[in-house]
C-alpha cells in the first residue's frame, strides 16, 4: 500500500508510524484513558484490510479518529486531534528561526555541505548563510509563485540561487572587462584607481578590483591574463630607463633588464595568487575566479603575455603551503588554457608552455582546456565570423555576440567598433530542469513524456522571467563598481541596466539535470550506446535548444542551455525522486544524479571515447558546458597527458582531467585520499579519518573543492571509475 502525503509524494505505508503517533497522544491522557497495545494494532489492521493500493495521509488520520471514538477512548481522540492539528501548524509555520538555529549550532546538513568552497563554521560564512535563509524565505513566501516553489521542493525543478534572489541586485557569473578597468581608471569605494605603470601595481589592484566584484555578485567570475600583459611592458620600459642613466653598456642593461623583469613577474604572480587565496569576498569565501591563458588573444603583447603565463603554471605546480607548511592544491584560482595551433603543434613556438600546462594539469588538477579550433567552429557571432573567448566561471559561456552591430550599450571605454564583445557581459541566473523526474511521471509513455516535458519548460520559463524581471529593475547605483566603473558597463548615475538584460548582451540559462537516467529508463539504454539511447538523448537535447530559441525570439531575452553544476541538488535531486517514485533499480537507486549530459561516473569507457561522445552533446549545450576524464597519477606519464590535450583540440571545445593530490596531516601521506563503504574519508596509510586533519581536493561541478561534500556528492565521487591509466597513451 501507498500514502499520497499532503505534498502530493507518495511513499511506502508504514504502520509503524501510525502506532508513534497514537502512542504520542496516549502519553497525554489518564492511565485509563490509553488505548492498549492490542487496540492500536486492531486500528491498524483494519486500515490494512480496506485492501486499498493508494490511501491519502489525510484518510488515514480520520480513521484513526473513528475508531478512537468507537472503541470510547474520547480523550484520546481529542487529543490525537490536538497532535494532528499540531503537526498541520508546524508544517505551515516559518522554518527560518529553525534554519538559522541549526546553522549556528553546526546541525545543519544542507548548509555544512552546500559549497565544497565554504566552511561553515567560519564566521565570514555564516554571516553569508544568515543572510541567505532570510533570503531563501523572502523568496518563497513573497517573490515565487507557489508552484514554483513547490515544483522546487519536489526536484521537478531547481530555482538556483534563492539564497541571492531577495537582493533584486544580483546578478550570476561574468567576464570582468579588467582591460578597461586598469587602462582607463575605475573606482572602489570611492576611492579614485589610475592607471598603474608596473606589472606588479597592476596585479596588486587586479586582486582588489576581483574581490569587490565577486562582492557584488553571486556566481563565478574570470579574467584574462592578456589584460595584464601590457604591464609587463611597462615594467621593461621602467627598468631600461633607470639602467640606461646609468650609463651601462646594451649588454649590461639587457641582462640587468632581464633579471629584474623576471623577478617582477615572480612577485607580480605570487602577490596575486596570495591575495585571492587569502581574501574574503562579502560572500564568506575566496573569489570564485577563473584566470583565462589565451596566446592568440593578442598580437601586440604576445611575448608578455608568455612570460605571464609560464609563471602562473609554475607556480601553480609548486602549490600553497597550508598550515603545516605543506605545498598543497589550491582551489583558486581556477585556470582556462586556450589551446591553438601555434601551443599545441611540437613545432609550435609555444610548444613549451603546453607541456608546462601538462605537468601541472598532472599534479594540480588544471589548467582547464578549451579548443580555439573547435569553438571557432561552434560560436560565431552575428556576422558569421567564429571567436574564441573564455568561460565565466567553471563553464557558463555566453552565446556569439548579437550586440556588435548595436554599439556600445555598455559604454565601455575600450570598445572597438564591429567587433564582438565578451568582456564586459554576464548572466542572469539559473533554473534547472529535473529531466529524471520528466522521464519517470510519464510511466514511459513517450506522448506523455514530451507533453510533461512542455509542461516543465514552461515551468522553467515562468521561473526564468520571473528572474529576468527583478532584475530588469536594477540601476547603476546599487553596484557601482559593476555597472558605473567599467567591470561590467560604464553607465551613468541612476541609469537603469535594462538594455543590457536583452539583445545578446547577456544570458540567462536553462540548466538540466540527469539526461542519463533520462534517457536509460525512456529507452532502456545509455546516451552512451551510439544507437537508440544516443538518439533519444540527442532528441532531448534538441528540444531544450528549441524551447530556447523559441523564447529567445519572441523576448529578445538571450536564453541558453546550460549543463548545470548541480553540487549539492544532485543530492536534493536523488532524494526527491526516491520519494516521489520509490527505488528504481539503474535510475533512482544512487545518492546522486548525472550531472547535465555527462557519461555516469560508474560506466567504463575511456578517455578518447568519452571525450569524443560528449563533445557531441557539448555543442548542444551551448550556455554552459564541461567534459572531463578520471585518471590515475600521472605525474610520471606526461605523454599520455600530452596525448588527451592534442585530442580535446582536435574533438572538444572545453574539457578537463581530474586527478588527485591530497595529503594526511597526521602521517604526512601524499597520494589519494579514499572513501569507505561507509562513505567516510579515511587515509590509507595511517586511518586517519579527522577532516581537519587531511587536505583534500576533488573536482566537482567545474570547480575544484576542499571542504568536503554531502552524502550524494561524496558517493558520486567515490563511484568514479578510472578513464586514463598509466597504460594509456
Amino acid at each position: 500500500m501507498k500514502v499520497i502525503k499532503r505534498d502530493g509524494h507518495i511513499v511506502d505505508y508504514s504502520p509503524d508510524k501510525i502506532e508513534a503517533a497514537i502512542e504520542k497522544a496516549n502519553v497525554e491522557v489518564e492511565e485509563e484513558d490509553r488505548a492498549s497495545s492490542i487496540q492500536i494494532k486492531n486500528i491498524i489492521k483494519y486500515i490494512e484490510r480496506l485492501g486499498k493500493k493508494r490511501i491519502l495521509v489525510e484518510d488515514i488520520q480520520d480513521i484513526i479518529e473513528m475508531k478512537l471514538m468507537a472503541i470510547g477512548k474520547y480523550n484520546l481522540a481529542k487529543h490525537y486531534i490536538t497532535y494532528r492539528y499540531t503537526r498541520e501548524l508546524v508544517r505551515r509555520s516559518n522554518t527560518t528561526d529553525q534554519s538559522i538555529k541549526e546553522l549556528i549550532d553546526g546541525e545543519n546538513e544542507y548548509w555544512n555541505t552546500e559549497n565544497s568552497n565554504k566552511n561553515a563554521r567560519v564566521v565570514t560564512t555564516q554571516r553569508d548563510y544568515l543572510a541567505g535563509i532570510t533570503s531563501t524565505d523572502i523568496t518563497r513566501r513573497f517573490l515565487l509563485p507557489e508552484d514554483i516553489v513547490k515544483a522546487h521542493d519536489d526536484g521537478i525543478i531547481h530555482f538556483h540561487d534563492a539564497d541571492y534572489f531577495a537582493q533584486n541586485a544580483l546578478h550570476n557569473c561574468d567576464l570582468i572587462n579588467l582591460d578597461d578597468m586598469l587602462q582607463n581608471g575605475t573606482n572602489i569605494n570611492g576611492v579614485m584607481i589610475e592607471k598603474p605603470h608596473r606589472f606588479l601595481t597592476a596585479m596588486t589592484i587586479a586582486t582588489q578590483l576581483i574581490t569587490a566584484v565577486s562582492s557584488s555578485q553571486y556566481g563565478g567570475a574570470t579574467i584574462t591574463l592578456t589584460h595584464l600583459a601590457p604591464f609587463v611592458r611597462s615594467s621593461k620600459e621602467f627598468y631600461e630607463k633607470r639602467y640606461k642613466k646609468r650609463k651601462l653598456t646594451k649588454e649590461q642593461i639587457e641582462k640587468f633588464v632581464a633579471e629584474d623583469l623576471k623577478k617582477e613577474i615572480t612577485d607580480g604572480v605570487q602577490t596575486f595568487q596570495y591575495q585571492i587565496n587569502s581574501m574574503t569576498t562579502t560572500n564568506g569565501q575566496a573569489p570564485f575566479l577563473s584566470v583565462a591563458m589565451y596566446l592568440n588573444e593578442t598580437d601586440e603583447y604576445k611575448e608578455e603575455l608568455a612570460m605571464i603565463i609560464e609563471e602562473v603554471l609554475k607556480q601553480r605546480i609548486q602549490g600553497m603551503k597550508n598550515e603545516n607548511g605543506v605545498y598543497i592544491t589550491p582551489a583558486f584560482p581556477k585556470l582556462l588554457y586556450v589551446l591553438e595551433e601555434d601551443n599545441i603543434n611540437p613545432k609550435g613556438k609555444y610548444y613549451y608552455l603546453t607541456k608546462l600546462a601538462a605537468e601541472c594539469t598532472a599534479k594540480r588538477m588544471v589548467p582547464d582546456y578549451i579548443s580555439e579550433k573547435v569553438m571557432l567552429e561552434l560560436k560565431k557571432n552575428e556576422y558569421g565570423v567564429g571567436e574564441c573567448y573564455p568561460c565565466m566561471g567553471c563553464r557558463s559561456f555566453l552565446t556569439p555576440d548579437r550586440s556588435i552591430s548595436l554599439g556600445n550599450i555598455a559604454k565601455a571605454k575600450n570598445y572597438k567598433e564591429g567587433v564582438g564583445k565578451y568582456y564586459g557581459r554576464f548572466n542572469q541566473g539559473v533554473v534547472t530542469i529535473n529531466l529524471v523526474d520528466v522521464a519517470l511521471s510519464s510511466s514511459k509513455d513517450m506522448d506523455d513524456f514530451w507533453k510533461i516535458f512542455d509542461e516543465r519548460l514552461e515551468l522553467c520559463h515562468r521561473a526564468l522571467q520571473i528572474r529576468h524581471k527583478r532584475l530588469s529593475k536594477v540601476t547603476s547605483d546599487v553596484a557601482p563598481i559593476l555597472w558605473q566603473h567599467g567591470a561590467l558597463a560604464r553607465l551613468d548615475k541612476g541609469e537603469s541596466i535594462h538594455e543590457l538584460l536583452h539583445h545578446g548582451y547577456s544570458t540567462i540559462s536553462l540548466g538540466y539535470a540527469g539526461l542519463y537516467e533520462c534517457v536509460k529508463y525512456m529507452t532502456g539504454h545509455s546516451h552512451t550506446d551510439n544507437g537508440k539511447g544516443k538518439e533519444f538523448g540527442l532528441q532531448v537535447m534538441q528540444h531544450l535548444n528549441d524551447a530556447c530559441k523559441k523564447w529567445k525570439e519572441e523576448e529578445d531575452i538571450d536564453y541558453s542551455v546550460y549543463g548545470t553544476p548541480i553540487e549539492s541538488t544532485t543530492y536534493k535531486f536523488a532524494k526527491c525522486l526516491k520519494e516521489r517514485f520509490g527505488v528504481i533499480k539503474g535510475i533512482t537507486d544512487r545518492d546522486y544524479i548525472t550531472n547535465s549530459y555527462h557519461v555516469p561516473v560508474f560506466e567504463e569507457i575511456d578517455a578518447f571515447t568519452k571525450l569524443k561522445l560528449e563533445s557531441e552533446f557539448q555543442r548542444l549545450s551551448p550556455g554552459g558546458a564541461i567534459s572531463y576524464i578520471e585518471t590515475a597519477d600521472l605525474n610520471n606519464n606526461l605523454d599520455s597527458v600530452m596525448e588527451v590535450i592534442k585530442f580535446i583540440y582536435d574533438n572538444i571545445m572545453y574539457a578537463e582531467l581530474n586527478t588527485k593530490s591530497d595529503y594526511c596531516k597526521e602521517c604526512g601521506y601524499t597520494g589519494e585520499i579514499l572513501i569507505d563503504d561507509n562513505l567516510e574519508w579515511y587515509c590509507p596509510n595511517c586511518g586517519n579519518r579527522d577532516h581537519d586533519k587531511m587536505n583534500v581536493a576533488r573536482r566537482t561541478c567545474g570547480y575544484i573543492g576542499t571542504n568536503f561534500w554531502n552524502k550524494g556528492r561524496t558517493q558520486e565521487i567515490k563511484e568514479r571509475v578510472i578513464h586514463l591509466d598509466n597504460k594509456d597513451a
